[in-house]
């Protein structure tokens, strides 16, 4: 089976890795050892970064079952990742990786280094790696992963062969669903829409009821905001819902990793933990902290963008436009709400999403953007119904 079975909506970046690992030689200086992988959150990026190190582990443009199995589990020797655990990417964290990255393929064509979410990296961590990019051993390859080329800084871009990545329709995602995870038909689609095509996040909210209640109650309880008050209990709410979807993604993975480190260190459950453990044990429950923060913005973040959706819908009503609605089983609460205000005001609305996105990645506190951005969609509504 091609390691490229699961991937969809991307024939021509898979063109372009399938013909890279077919042609790579472990000799030749013409191979591409620096790469960047950009698109859309959601686009696939992780995914197609861990098929194309498949390929060139392997040695074959397809991969083989063995070493798609231990690239999948992270657990392959010749596979380093740099994932964030936490807000940012720290000299620190890549210092180990940088080391590694000179070490001879154990047992595989290649060694591959793969940076989840590079453009976290601050900027001293970017002109660490910036040597390592330009003058890579010759049989490792480096792949990062961004948003865009726009968030690494532009020494770094000089160095690496881009690869750019188009969001995958809606039909692509949910198609996707139903073959690799089994999912009925409606249900995938329905996801895949919600989602806004982002594979990640279809594959929870068709994979998870609760996930999908949670998001249900947030564009509910945003159509009925009416004043101040309820506006700043609704921001206390959305955080409620963001830190819920947060810890049910973060809880088992914390126990599995305690329990894997209690283990190595020859603990039994329930067993005491010696003075001179504790530092190991203090240092994992310290990255899960950054986790969990990192998870609780990322919850938010949705929140944001399903509230962007919402109203984005009911936009595209208040102008007639015929475009398929993210959010259509919520069609009649949203030509109720299209009805009562001007597209001015939705815009308006739109606008103070965007400002609170961009507040809360500046480290404002949640609660208070939250709270400016349902307060100043009220106080827009307020002021037209004045003028009129």
């Amino acid at each position: 089976m091609s390691v490229w079975n699961d991937l969809t909506g991307q024939e021509q970046a898979i063109a372009v890795f399938r013909s890279a690992a077919a042609s790579a030689d472990a000799s030749s200086q013409q191979m591409t050892h620096s790469w960047l992988i950009t698109g859309p959150p959601g686009s696939g990026r992780s995914n197609l970064a861990y098929a194309f190190a498949t390929a060139l582990i392997s040695g074959t443009p397809d991969g083989d079952e063995a070493t798609r199995i231990q690239v999948e589990a992270r657990s392959h020797p010749d596979l380093q990742v740099l994932a964030t655990e936490g807000v940012i990417i720290k000299r620190d964290d890549v210092r180990e990786i940088v080391r590694r990255s000179h070490y001879s393929p154990s047992v595989g064509r290649h060694r591959v280094i793969i940076v989840e979410d590079a453009d976290r990296m601050t900027e001293q961590t970017s002109n660490f790696l910036l040597k390592e990019l330009e003058e890579p051993p010759e049989r490792t390859v480096w792949i990062l992963c961004a948003p865009s080329e726009a968030d690494l800084i532009p020494t770094i871009r000089s160095r690496v062969r881009t690869v750019r990545l188009q969001m995958p329709s809606v039909a692509e995602v949910a198609a996707l669903l139903e073959r690799r995870d089994g999912i009925e038909p409606e249900l995938a689609e329905r996801s895949a829409r919600e989602a806004q095509c982002h594979i990640g996040m279809a594959h929870r909210l068709a994979t998870s009821e609760e996930a999908r209640l949670r998001r249900a109650e947030t564009l509910r309880l945003a159509l009925t905001v009416r004043s101040a008050a309820t506006a700043v209990m609704t921001a206390a709410r959305f955080l409620e819902i963001a830190g819920d979807d947060a810890k049910a993604i973060t809880e088992l993975r914390d126990a599995e990793e305690r329990a894997h480190a209690l283990h190595s260190l020859g603990l039994a459950p329930g067993q005491a933990v010696p003075a001179a453990l504790r530092p190991q044990l203090k240092a994992l429950e310290d990255d899960q902290k950054r986790r969990a923060t990192r998870s609780l913005r990322d919850g938010i973040d949705r929140i944001l963008v399903d509230l962007a959706s919402l109203y984005r819908d009911i936009l595209l009503i208040q102008l007639g436009a015929r475009v398929d609605l993210v959010n259509r089983e919520l069609e009649p609460e949203m030509r109720r709400a299209a009805a009562s205000a001007a597209p001015a005001t939705t815009l308006a609305t739109l606008d103070a999403i965007q400002t609170a996105r961009e507040r809360i990645d500046g480290n404002v506190q949640p609660a208070l953007a939250l709270e400016a951005m349902l307060v100043s969609a009220i106080r827009t509504t307020t002021t037209e119904r004045g003028a009129a």
